[in-house]
């Protein structure tokens, strides 16, 4: 059982910069990929970045350049900072992680953050 709690996002203006974090805690051996998705009304939600155990990344055309996700795993938390950001970013914002539960479990369960608002004004 994984727990995710998310933070930093807010209102900021265009070309301003916001971090997102995503903190994880309960049960689990270890977290195998982390990644940040965003969602706007009437609409699928997205990828944005993911990051995985061993520090590979990718990004969505959209945010190449602009965004850079992280993760520190001594603390269990995923980064993602965004900058240069415009009003076509603004969505609620959703942390994601796929865990491996338990040393004989060879399978990951995926868990979502309950979403942060990130409000891009023009």
């Amino acid at each position: 059982q994984v727990q995710l709690v998310e933070s930093g996002g807010g209102l900021v203006q265009s070309g301003g910069s916001l971090r997102l974090s995503c903190a994880a805690s309960g049960s689990f051996f270890f977290l195998a990929t982390m990644g940040w998705y965003r969602q706007t009304p009437g609409n699928e939600r997205e990828l944005v970045a993911l990051i995985n155990s061993g520090n590979s990344t990718n990004y969505s055309d959209s945010v190449k350049g602009r965004f850079a996700i992280s993760r520190d795993n001594a603390r269990n938390t995923v980064y993602l900072q965004m900058n240069s950001l415009k009003p076509e970013d603004t969505a609620v914002y959703y942390c994601n992680v796929a865990a491996r539960l338990t040393w004989s479990r060879l399978s990951n369960t995926v868990y979502w953050g309950q979403g942060t608002q990130v409000t891009v004004s023009s």
